[in-house]
């Protein structure tokens, strides 16, 4: 199977961390570089009228950011309308169990990708399989980089240690997520985990997009 040159999962503290946001963010700046990128959404879960998304999916956000197709990013089998974790929607839908192995194999790239984005669901040790989480995801992939996505407010050095626990044999870094300098909490929040924990921490996203190819 191709593999791009650079593999990198991106996982979130919780759902709602701004997780999709920042993986559209750095695919759009590597391409403003020249970098050739691709994104891919093993199982996605969404609000939906019917069959029919009530907004942009993931994928939809992705594929626009990496210049893909959505069934690109993730497979139209694997687009669940119910706001549940993704084994949970199939479990609702009363479709065929998803299985980590399976989404492994479905990952599909093209030739020559310099940057590949996978993104999980929800936070850390979500469900995205009935046998496997986010992390469980990342150690399969053998990514060259997890990058965690947290916030940067209250409860986050909680967030982020609880996650990391998860991810303690895979080289990991955290984005501090709507980072404000100005923030005396947000400040003290990057230096306890940077300090104190040794953890690899970024604040913005030049920082983050630097870390995906170095």
């Amino acid at each position: 199977m191709t593999r791009p040159r650079r593999l990198v999962v991106v996982l979130g503290t919780a759902t709602e961390v701004g997780k999709t946001w920042a993986g559209c963010r750095l695919l759009e700046a590597l391409r403003a570089e020249g970098r050739s990128v691709a994104a891919r959404k093993p199982a996605q879960s969404f609000e939906a009228d019917g069959q029919e998304p009530t907004a942009a999916t993931d994928a939809d956000l992705l594929a626009a950011a990496s210049g893909e197709e959505p069934g690109d990013v993730c497979p139209a089998h694997r687009w669940y309308p119910v706001p549940l974790a993704p084994p949970m929607a199939a479990r609702r839908l009363r479709q065929a169990e998803i299985r980590l192995a399976d989404l492994v194999a479905e990952l599909r790239w093209p030739d020559g990708v310099d940057v590949g984005l996978v993104e999980g669901a929800g936070g850390v040790r979500s469900p995205l399989a009935e046998d496997g989480d986010g992390a469980d995801l990342a150690r399969a992939l053998a990514p060259d980089l997890v990058l965690v996505v947290a916030d940067a407010g209250l409860g986050t050095i909680h967030a982020v240690r609880a996650s990391l626990e998860s991810l303690a044999d895979l080289p990991v870094a955290v984005l501090l997520n709507r980072y404000d300098a100005t923030d005396p909490l947000h400040r003290e929040n990057r230096e306890w985990l940077a300090d104190r924990d040794g953890t690899r921490v970024v604040t913005d996203l030049a920082s983050a997009a630097a870390l995906l190819t170095a």
